[in-house]
C-alpha cells in the first residue's frame, strides 16, 4: 500500500485537521486522545467527508484533489470501513450482513476473496444464520470485519474496533486482525487510544493532537512499557 496524504485541511469544531504524510506500513496506527481528529481523518480517506484542501492518492489512484476539484465517491474507492460500533444491519442475519457488500466488490477479477474463505478464516461458520442481536461483542466485530473484507478492499479502515470489549474479548479478537492482514494481504489504518492495542497491532504510528500529526514512529519509538501490559507515551 502507498497512501499519500498531501496538505490535507479540514475545519472541525474547534481546530483544523492538517495532515501531510505518506503511509506504507501493513498496519498504521492513528493514536491520540478523544476528539483529536482521528475519526475525521478516516472519514476523509473513506470519502465520507470532502476536504476543501489537499490531495489523497492510494496506490496511484487519486481519491481527492481539491485543487483539481476531484472527489472519488466512497463506493468507488475500494476502501473498507469498520466504524466503532460495527454498523451491522439488525434486520439481517449474519450471512446477509456478510454478503451485503460482496456484489459491490467491483470487476470480477477483484473478487478473489470468497464468502467461503472469509467465513472459514474468521471462524463464522456456526454463526451464519444467527440474528445479529444474539451475538456477543466479539462475534459482532468478526462479522463486521468479514463484511468489510468481502468487498475486496485495497485498504481497511478500523475506527476503534475493540472499544467496549473487555480484555478477554480483545485478546480473542486481535488474532483475527493479524489473520486478515496475513491471509488476505489487506493493509489497515487502525484508530485507537489504547496504547496496548497500538503496540500489539501496528508497525507505524501517527500521534494526532488537535488535528495535527505531532509525532510519528514505530510503537517502540513512541511508547515505553512500565508494567506489562501497561504502556505510556515517551516524553517529547
Amino acid at each position: 500500500m502507498n497512501l499519500e496524504i498531501s496538505q490535507l485541511k479540514l475545519s472541525l469544531l474547534s481546530f483544523t485537521l492538517e495532515v501531510d504524510r505518506r503511509l506504507d506500513a501493513r498496519i498504521t496506527g492513528i493514536f491520540g486522545a478523544s476528539g483529536s481528529g482521528k475519526t475525521s481523518l478516516l472519514e476523509v480517506i473513506a470519502g465520507l467527508r470532502r476536504p476543501p484542501g489537499g490531495r489523497i492518492v492510494l496506490d496511484g489512484t487519486v481519491l481527492s484533489d481539491a485543487s483539481q476539484r476531484v472527489f472519488l465517491p466512497a463506493e468507488r474507492r475500494q476502501i473498507g470501513y469498520v466504524p466503532q460500533d460495527g454498523a451491522l444491519f439488525p434486520h439481517l442475519n449474519v450471512r446477509q450482513n456478510l454478503c451485503y457488500g460482496h456484489p459491490r466488490a467491483g470487476p470480477e477479477q477483484r473478487r478473489e476473496i470468497t464468502y467461503k474463505h472469509v467465513v472459514e478464516v474468521l471462524n463464522l461458520t456456526a454463526l451464519t444464520e444467527r440474528r445479529v442481536d444474539s451475538l456477543s461483542g466479539g462475534e459482532r466485530q468478526r462479522v463486521a470485519f468479514g463484511r468489510a473484507v468481502l468487498a475486496s478492499p485495497r485498504l481497511l479502515l478500523l475506527d476503534e474496533p475493540l472499544a467496549g470489549l473487555d480484555m478477554e474479548l480483545k485478546e480473542r479478537v486481535i488474532p483475527y486482525l493479524f489473520t486478515i492482514r496475513d491471509e488476505f494481504s489487506i493493509p489497515m489504518l487502525y484508530v485507537g487510544h489504547d496504547p496496548g492495542e497500538i503496540v500489539t497491532l501496528c508497525d507505524d504510528v501517527l500521534l494526532l493532537d488537535r488535528g495535527r500529526c505531532v509525532r510519528r514512529g514505530s510503537p517502540g519509538d513512541l511508547f515505553a512499557v512500565s508494567e506489562a501490559p501497561r504502556y505510556a507515551l515517551k516524553p517529547f
